[in-house]
């Protein structure tokens, strides 16, 4: 590999001037990990495999950081209005590595839209090879919401998508919930059931080399219970990886720009339906700091499934239709068409007046951001599959934490025991420990170095760390509630700049256990929804139509779990 092949973040001949903020912390983490410069070379990255499952500590691998939105819409989508070329410009103008277009099931879709789509992607992977972008489908899950469904590049990939659309898609199947009694309820569960299963039976068979299932909007209509949320992840696990934690449409409740009296930040604007479970709260309807109530209430059904020792990720993404503030309308059909019989949106037209919208560009305020092995991550340079596959890779480990309004430059978290010489479990990751042993979970932050794209500077002002006990599978499948949860301890980082780490100690009990991380920038908490002795200072909800995002902004990152095994 010759120097010229480095990403501009890893060559020491690019002026730190002309890297953009992830890009700095990308080079800070090299740095910090001795590894920037002459000594950044491909064999000196070794990364040391993972303990064994009877060994005490964990892994200890070198990450880097690439950030992207897997919840895109284009003109291959029936109600979204931007061309692939827009929205992929968009995405790296604000810093996108990875990007995935999930256009909406669609007869139209499936016949037409996702095969003209994957040209456009193969030429834009030809193009820009540093920018890695998958194609993907937005599915209507029977009986449920919706759910992001990608699959690495390979000769198969739109077959992949086509045939799960065609055969699977509650939309297309009229399998929706409600839809005609318990009977078709519960054929519609198990088909969704089914779904998952056929992908990862296509995974295993090497149809395709890998595809994964993140749930969209969770909450938005309560219309999927804890208990079908359970069978998705249990019917194949490294598929159903997880679920956005703060959907898209973050712009849905500026002030002035919606509706005053009933715009909410995400959409999150319906009430209970016939067809909800009837178990959520009618406060699970609306977002918390911009986040879904299932991730933003500690003790709540993220925990709830946590609980239970297996790793379900977040994700925070822009499901772009509409931009706010955008200026741009839908094109015109010509006579005869529609999107049934083309698959594909005509063009759109610049009005040079504002129109409707309630997103934001990808990357423009909400981010993913998934940690790769840097071997694995420098073999990808250069537009190799294997780019691609490092990513999904990175996803399924739960190397994952999301940011709004850019809080954040770079977070990096460790957890290990006060034993042992590395630096030991990240993100997604199991440590091994014996009860009563010292822990230390440390976080490294690099705060915000230059203005967000609304041209604010974040501020972190606190870092919660979040602690659940784990007590293995739940009797009661539709439970959302996970007692033993809350926040244990505050870190007031306000006067905080650069690169700081943050010490915590911790001490294994009798019974293992998780820990996770959530921070803001202050403006805005209080007492979290199942009080103040759970959570004293969690996000709240906005008054509807007052719900600046820029002026309320949050990260949370997913969990470490330790395994307390023996005395």
């Amino acid at each position: 590999m010759t120097e010229q092949q480095l990403p501009a973040w890893a060559d020491p001949s690019v002026s730190p001037d002309r890297l953009d903020a992830q890009g700095l912390s990308r080079r800070g983490l090299l740095r910090s990990a001795g590894l920037f410069g002459t000594a950044f070379a491909v064999g000196s990255l070794a990364t040391p495999a993972a303990a064994h499952g009877r060994r005490l500590g964990g892994e200890d691998p070198r990450l880097a950081y690439l950030v992207g939105d897997h919840h895109v819409h284009s003109v291959y989508s029936h109600d979204a209005k931007y061309t692939f070329s827009q929205l992929a410009q968009a995405g790296a103008r604000y810093g996108l590595d990875w990007m995935v277009f999930n256009e909406h099931s669609n007869f139209g879709h499936a016949s037409y839209g996702a095969r003209m789509e994957h040209q456009e992607i193969l030429k834009a992977r030809a193009e820009n090879p540093r920018q890695l972008i998958f194609q993907g489908l937005e599915w209507y899950i029977p009986a449920a919401e919706h759910a992001t469904v990608f699959a690495a590049p390979g000769p198969n990939e739109v077959d992949l998508l086509t045939r799960f659309e065609l055969a699977y898609d509650g939309k297309l199947l009229g399998y929706t919930e409600g839809s005609a009694g318990a009977a078709d309820t519960a054929r519609n569960e198990a088909h969704a059931v089914q779904a998952i299963q056929w992908l990862a039976e296509q995974r295993r068979s090497g149809y395709v080399d890998d595809v994964l299932v993140l749930a969209n909007h969770p909450l938005r209509l309560g219309i999927g219970s804890p208990r079908e949320i359970r069978g998705w992840r249990d019917a194949a696990p490294e598929i159903m990886i997880g679920m956005e934690g703060a959907p898209g449409a973050q712009g849905a409740a500026i002030p002035g720009w919606r509706s005053s009296t009933t715009s909410i930040r995400g959409e999150y604007e319906n009430k209970p339906s016939a067809q909800s479970w009837s178990g959520y709260p009618a406060d699970a309807y609306v977002t918390y700091g911009g986040f879904d109530w299932a991730t933003a209430t500690v003790g709540g059904l993220w925990d709830a499934l946590l609980s239970e020792g297996r790793l379900f990720s977040i994700t925070s993404n822009s499901d772009a239709h509409r931009v706010v503030f955008d200026t741009w309308r839908n094109g015109d059909w010509l006579p005869g068409q529609d999107f049934d019989n083309t698959g594909r949106l005509p063009d759109p037209v610049n009005t040079d007046t504002p129109q409707p919208g309630s997103d934001f560009w990808p990357g423009q305020f909400s981010r993913t951001h998934v940690g790769v092995t840097l071997p694995h991550y420098l073999e990808s340079v250069g537009g190799a599959p294997i780019g691609y596959r490092a990513v999904m890779a990175g996803l399924r480990a739960g190397r994952v934490w999301v940011d709004h309004g850019h809080l954040l430059d770079g977070l990096d978290v460790r957890l290990k025991r006060d034993c042992d010489p590395g630096r030991g479990v990240t993100l997604g990751g199991r440590l091994r420990v014996r009860k009563g042993e010292r822990l230390t979970l440390q976080v490294t932050v690099t705060s915000a170095s230059r203005p967000n794209p609304q041209g604010i500077l974040p501020r972190l002002a606190q870092v919660d760390v979040i602690r659940g006990a784990v007590r293995g599978p739940v009797a009661d499948r539709d439970t959302w509630r996970a007692p033993d949860t809350k926040v244990v301890e505050t870190r007031d980082v306000s006067g905080r700049r650069g690169t700081y780490t943050l010490s915590i100690p911790l001490t294994a009990g009798s019974e293992s256990f998780y820990v996770r991380l959530r921070g803001s920038d202050g403006r805005r908490h209080g007492a979290g929804y199942l009080g103040t002795s759970v959570d004293p200072h969690g996000p709240v909800p906005h008054t509807p139509g007052d719900g600046d995002p820029w002026a309320d902004t949050w990260f949370y990152a997913n969990p470490v779990f330790v395994d307390v095994v023996g005395s």
